[in-house]
């Protein structure tokens, strides 16, 4: 699954294109991009996609069943009652004809040779934590490392989450300082788009300008 359905893939710009489908508004060219959604089991991502999607999003979820909870850990989502099988996927412009194709992968481990599939030819990743599970991040984080993904993390909030100063957070995480750390509501739209655009922002920094000019 490469970032978009375009035949002209930027050959400096893996995951990218500059040529508009048919079916995008106004035909015209605009920068295609593959991002991935990623985050451990029940971090939000799902509820993220559909906040951002300016189309109706795609979902694959199920509900989960008692056999489940033999392997799936519900400790801080035991409201869960469903969970994506294969992938979330919407559709967000920006703005400068920037359209963004996103991926949401699922959390388990076992679902580990799919994420790869689903992460080849992203061009960068938003990764969700939860504060009140942030171990659960760590093995996210390192696939995303190993495929050389360009990452943001965005900490999702939720009412009983315990807060943390962004460098204790960076030093539990173990981020890089050039790595964006942002906050947010995965349920509104605005703060998705901000957390979105930190991890546009520095994708947009480490491309080569042809590779993104309109």
């Amino acid at each position: 699954m490469d970032s978009a359905p375009s035949d002209k893939q930027s050959a400096d710009a893996p995951g990218t294109a500059t040529d508009a489908p048919a079916y995008l508004p106004g035909g015209t060219a605009q920068t295609l991009v593959k991002v991935v959604i990623a985050g451990p089991f029940g971090v939000g991502k799902t509820t993220l996609i559909r906040a951002l999607s300016e189309i109706r999003p795609l979902h694959t979820e199920e509900l989960l069943t008692e056999a489940g909870e033999l392997v799936d850990d519900l400790s801080g989502v035991r409201d869960k009652t469903t969970t994506t099988v294969a992938i979330d996927f919407g559709r967000r412009t920006l703005p400068g004809d920037l359209v963004l194709y996103l991926y949401g992968t699922p959390g388990q481990r076992r679902f580990k040779p799919l994420w790869e599939d689903i992460a080849r030819g992203a061009l960068g990743a938003l990764v969700l934590v939860d504060t009140r599970r942030l171990g659960d991040s760590f093995e996210v984080i390192d696939m995303i490392e190993e495929q050389g993904l360009t990452y943001a993390v965005a900490v999702n909030s939720f009412p009983d989450s315990p807060a943390y100063e962004e460098g204790v957070l960076r030093d539990h995480l173990d981020l890089g300082p050039d790595t964006p750390l942002v906050y947010c509501d995965a349920r509104d739209t605005s703060q998705a788009v901000d957390a979105l655009i930190a991890l546009v922002t520095c994708l947009l920094s480490e491309l080569p300008q042809e590779a993104v000019a309109p």
